[in-house]
């Protein structure tokens, strides 16, 4: 699989969250990610959001890959490859019952999500 390096770990919430941080292509939010220092995400899911049930109900950790393909052959894919913003490739896998969710950049991260580093990825 590769090296994975931790990028974030997301956490369903039914409080509210910034309207700025609303997708309406997957009618959820994700917020905090880039304020926290140890890349915490909360998400609230619209009713009618498209994403597993896992994926809402469940904490995931995300891990940033060199090759996604790589990292999610032979496993049990939960949400296949996407691009939900230019520049960075996502999935989600499931290992013993928990969704873990696997980044790749095509460009350093910060050219995609301008913002100050948190921690330091090794």
């Amino acid at each position: 699989m590769g090296v994975l390096r931790y990028h974030h770990v997301g956490i369903p919430t039914d409080r509210a969250l910034p309207e700025d941080d609303y997708s309406a292509r997957y009618k959820m939010y994700a917020s905090g990610c880039f304020e926290s220092p140890y890349g915490v995400e909360w998400m609230k899911f619209d009713p009618d959001c498209p994403l597993p049930e896992l994926v809402k109900t469940v904490p995931h950790v995300a891990f940033v890959v060199d090759d996604i393909e790589a990292a999610i052959a032979g496993r049990a894919v939960l949400i296949a490859p996407n691009s939900p913003t230019e520049g960075v490739t996502v999935a989600f896998i499931v290992d013993h019952g928990a969704p873990i969710e696997f980044l790749q950049f095509d460009r350093p991260e910060s050219e995609i999500w301008p913002h100050d580093c948190r921690f330091k990825i090794l």
